[in-house]
């Protein structure tokens, strides 16, 4: 099992900070600290933050064993032909280290708004978004493509450098309910935040029984630890509330979140590898990235290595 580590680039551009060198250096210090990847978000106009993937390229340069993910990207914004350059361009920077998380969009009046800022029209997004990764698989050959489509059409495009690896990066889908047909029929791994354990054990085995290659079953969670529980609820609320502007109760009754003590943390996440995830991508919700970074490795890290070892 892998445990990977989000950078906070949201929380950073939410509270106006916008050093970018400390970001590389959080990622640096995760690779030190031991964990398996590092993660950057996709929200150019819903919720800004730094360009993932060209901050991606500078924690490539300055790591050399973790793997670099989106969690994830949003290639319906994008023309497949310009992000499968991108892609594989990082893929070589990072010598095979890229993982590609995709995802559609979620369905709110913000991300609605974000597609029509760059004139992508928002109700085909889904059928955008497979089209693309049809477009950018076949680029990642390295030999030309014609291509013509619902939403892209082109003759005789090559794209250099190839990625590193033959067939280009793996692709990570998020989502759930309807998209898990698209997972089982695209996807490389799986990407989700159901809330609860149960729900994401049920969807796994939902994937596995129609998926056309094998599916790396990830999950992205959010944790806010501490010795005092209710210190933890209060820190998450203020910081999910920050970074989303709406109610925590509306964003846990989506996504997969706790705040708790390290310990209750650690089984909580436990849940989740019982259900059958094998890569688990933690976002921390907390005021101070350093410590929060710190006190992940030191006090909740072990105890799921513990836990899953037994």
């Amino acid at each position: 099992m892998d445990i990977g580590y989000l950078l906070p680039t949201r929380d950073q551009s939410a509270a106006g900070e916008h050093d970018l060198g400390r970001l590389v250096a959080r990622a640096r210090r995760a690779e030190e600290l031991g964990l398996d990847s590092v993660w950057a978000g996709d929200s150019p106009v819903t919720r800004p933050r730094a360009d993932p993937l060209l901050l991606l390229a500078a924690v490539a340069a300055a790591t050399e064993r973790v793997a670099v993910g989106t969690a994830v990207l949003l290639p319906a914004l994008r023309h497949p032909i310009l992000l499968a350059h991108q892609l594989a361009t990082l893929d070589r920077l990072s010598d095979g280290r890229l993982i590609a998380g995709m995802g559609a969009g979620y369905p709110m009046p913000a991300t609605e708004a974000q597609f029509a800022a760059v004139g992508v029209g928002f109700a085909r997004r889904g059928a955008r978004l497979e089209e693309a990764i049809e477009v950018m698989r076949r680029l990642w050959s390295g030999e030309a493509v014609s291509h013509r489509g619902e939403h892209f059409a082109f003759e005789d495009v090559r794209i250099a450098p190839p990625p590193s690896r033959p067939g280009g990066p793996p692709v990570w889908l998020a989502g759930g309910g309807p998209a898990l047909a698209r997972v089982a029929r695209l996807a490389d791994g799986w990407l989700p935040y159901p809330p609860e354990a149960a729900a994401y054990a049920a969807e796994r085995t939902a994937i596995e029984a129609d998926a056309v290659r094998p599916v790396t079953p990830a999950l992205y969670a959010t944790l806010c630890v501490d010795d005092d529980p209710e210190k933890a609820h209060h820190r998450m609320r203020s910081s999910i509330e920050r970074y989303y502007n709406a109610p925590l109760e509306f964003v846990a009754s989506v996504q997969a979140m706790f705040a708790g003590t390290p310990r209750d943390a650690a089984r909580w996440l436990d849940g989740y590898v019982a259900a059958g995830a094998r890569h688990l991508v933690i976002r921390l919700a907390t005021d101070d990235h350093d410590t929060g970074l710190e006190e992940f490795a030191d006090r909740v890290l072990p105890l799921v290595h513990k836990e899953n070892d037994r």
